[in-house]
């Protein structure tokens, strides 16, 4: 079998069968031998050591028993039934429980006969028991042969359906006696010998089988680089492809109408930052090659000021630009931005969105397609398909992890050639992830808040002590000042959120009698909850109370208060995108979150980090260290973070970055990619892109 084909289907494996197949497919993703072969085990457990019954604890993760089983009993009855063997080291007893295959266990297994018995501890009703443990005969087992035992994590649903940890390595194990050495390498020897890695043979049998941790890090780190390697030589081949076919729209004037409004209309000095990032931009624009930059900068940073910027370079050389928002609220504040920025000067800026109806609407439309618009701000209902340009030349998409790659790609289609593209994110993205998600993309970093603006003050506050923070409240509504007040509600259809909310908003009117208070949520109407807006916006409302509706889009900049009730149901992300909404002026601004005393761990250290630090980044890299890249908001959109079988983002920043040099490097040595040494590499991405990855929406 030494030419086996890894793609081969995993029924083909023995042991394995149509029904078990099905059930590893559908259960844990295993399709093929390819599947099984990359499926590596969770931990390594040493299998040399045995236990006593009386040194059991509730904490250890897997224990080892010898023993006999004294007798069976069968307890409960219809769903709650179960199998118990009660078993004996001699020294004490512990309960064997099998909730499900209970006949064939009673075959399978006699009171008397000595048996190695492996599982996880549990304290139930006064002592251990351990649920579905692995059961050998004692005379088959070796245990100084046995040494380190891959774990293989295998699903709730799966277990249930007689699929183990046990089963994994027994196939895994028949796989790597069938395959001949050596199991095909993915890399070129020039890379394997340059960069001193393990074979992939050797890097894959020892992720199961490792003979010493040193090895299994070895092991590790090829693996590792490997997969990171693939992301990185994509991202880099297209966007180098890209701009080889797409030559960009030349914009090197900066003419009339920046100058007009830099000298004229700007009412404060630019920051060193967005000065930077301005220049950055235009470098891009009069280069000859498309543009596609995402612009980072926290809450407040002035990124809209930038894009404006930039769009009046595209208007001085003869283009339209359109901005592309996620919600109705943040495109007509921008629109309102840039048209108060703008003042007298004769652009003509418009919005679209489906509020937009009627002779309104097709005056924008017939406007867009004359030339007229100039600047277009609007939500998805500028991508459709009636809304014509006549030179799109800019695009700025705001908060872009909202829209999917199909979407976003329609804008492009709108115009022969494709626009400029700007990218803009108010969420921090840690460094890592932003070189594999939006690998393609030139990255700017405002890193500076504009001048006179304070840090926010974070504080924490116990529900019981709501007192104190009611009256630190009051004093701020006494200088003049606004605050929001914000509830969770996690899914509109979560009635007790709503009912929390409502009762809040009692109870403020209560402690504040003499103080108007609006609310906000998102099963209100779009034009009542528009109403509220205005009516905050303009002051008449001093206390609004929320739910995440305000998250992005708010600019108030006389509310210095954001309470955020029942804080620890928020995460970093969100609680540091909520507390952007105030400290957008001059005054002192303060953010309080309000919990109860019951908090789980993690949220103890993200409570801990706000109050800490306003810093955007250093949130973004603690949010993604406290809960995974998969989880955070944008990395849906790419299907990277999910599809890393080894590598972990917020762990492995340092081969992240070496992947990426390693793979620039391959291909600055080989721009057509027709290299005979570098063969295996084109073949290899072909061969992926045909996997689960979703490799198009990182492009």
């Amino acid at each position: 079998m030494s030419g086996i084909d890894l793609s081969a289907d995993i029924t083909f494996l023995p042991d394995v069968g149509p029904q078990r197949a099905r059930l590893l497919k559908e259960q844990m993703q295993i399709a093929t031998l390819e599947d099984l072969l990359t499926f590596f085990p969770s931990k390594h457990i040493d299998r040399s050591r045995l236990y006593h019954v009386s040194e059991l604890r509730a904490d250890m993760p897997f224990v080892q028993l010898l023993g006999e089983i004294l007798s069976f009993s069968d307890e409960g009855a219809g769903r709650k039934r179960r199998l118990v063997a009660h078993f004996t080291d001699g020294e004490g007893v512990v309960d064997l429980v099998w909730f499900n295959g209970m006949q064939y266990v009673q075959r399978q297994y006699r009171p008397g006969v000595k048996y190695i018995v492996f599982g996880r501890p549990a304290w139930y009703k006064g002592r251990f028991s351990i649920s579905h443990p692995d059961i050998d005969p004692a005379e088959s087992l070796s245990l100084s042969a046995m040494g380190m035992q891959p774990y293989y994590t295998v699903p709730e649903k799966a277990k249930k359906r007689g699929i183990s940890s046990r089963l994994i390595e027994h196939l895994t194990t028949t796989l790597l006696r069938l395959l001949t050495p050596p199991i095909p390498e993915t890399l070129p020897p020039y890379l394997v010998a340059q960069l001193q890695l393990m074979t992939r043979d050797e890097a894959v049998r020892t992720m199961h089988y490792p003979r010493s941790t040193e090895l299994l890090s070895k092991a590790s780190f090829r693996l590792k680089f490997e997969e990171l390697f693939y992301i990185q030589l994509n991202i880099l081949r297209y966007s180098h492809e890209r701009r080889q076919r797409f030559a960009g729209l030349p914009m090197p004037r900066i003419g009339g109408r920046f100058n007009d409004f830099y000298s004229n209309h700007l009412e404060f000095e630019l920051t060193g930052a967005q000065k930077r990032v301005v220049r950055e931009m235009h470098a891009d624009m009069k280069s000859g090659r498309q543009m596609n930059r995402l612009l980072q900068g926290d809450v407040g940073s002035g990124k809209t000021l930038v894009a404006l910027l930039t769009m009046l370079i595209a208007l001085d050389n003869g283009y339209q630009a359109c901005l592309m928002a996620p919600t109705e609220i943040l495109a007509e504040q921008h629109l309102e931005t840039f048209r108060q920025m703008l003042g007298d000067m004769p652009i003509r800026v418009e919005l679209l969105t489906s509020m937009v109806k009627g002779k309104r609407r097709l005056q924008v439309l017939e406007g867009l397609a004359s030339g007229e618009v100039q600047i277009l701000v609007g939500t998805h209902a500028v991508i459709e398909d009636n809304v014509r340009f006549s030179r799109l030349g800019f695009v700025v998409i705001d908060e872009q992890h909202r829209f999917g790659v199909a979407q976003r790609a329609k804008l492009w289609r709108k115009t022969e050639s494709p626009p400029h593209v700007l990218v803009m994110t108010a969420t921090p993205i840690p460094r890592t992830l932003a070189m594999t998600v939006y690998g393609d993309l030139d990255v700017s970093v405002i890193d500076e808040l504009p001048p006179g603006r304070k840090p926010i003050v974070t504080v924490h506050q116990y529900d019981a002590h709501r007192g104190d923070m009611y009256e630190g409240l009051r004093r701020q509504l006494s200088l003049g000042r606004q605050a929001y007040v914000v509830f969770p509600l996690i899914k509109e259809s979560e009635k007790i959120d709503l009912k929390n909310l409502e009762e809040g908003f009692e109870r403020l009117r209560q402690v504040f009698p003499d103080v108007a208070i609006g609310k906000v949520h998102g099963q209100m109407k779009s034009a009542d909850k528009d109403e509220e807006m205005r009516r905050f916006v303009s002051g008449e409302t001093r206390i609004l109370v929320a739910t995440t509706v305000i998250e992005v889009g708010v600019n108030v900049p006389n509310a210095s208060v954001m309470v955020i009730e029942n804080a620890e149901r928020f995460g970093l992300a969100q609680l540091h995108q909520l507390r952007g909404r105030v400290g957008r002026g001059a005054d002192q601004s303060y953010c309080v979150l309000v919990t109860g005393y019951k908090l789980s761990r993690i949220m103890r250290q993200r409570i801990q980090i706000m109050t800490e630090t306003c810093d955007g980044f250093e949130i973004a890299e603690a949010d993604m260290r406290l809960r995974g890249p998969g989880d955070l908001e944008g990395t849906q959109q790419s299907g990277i973070a999910f599809s890393l079988k080894l590598a972990n983002l917020a762990r492995d920043g340092q081969i992240v970055q070496q992947a990426r040099d390693v793979a620039r490097q391959v291909l600055q040595n080989d721009e057509s990619c027709s290299l005979p040494r570098n063969q295996i590499l084109w073949q290899r991405l072909q061969q992926l892109k045909n996997t689960e990855i979703d490799w198009s929406a990182i492009s």
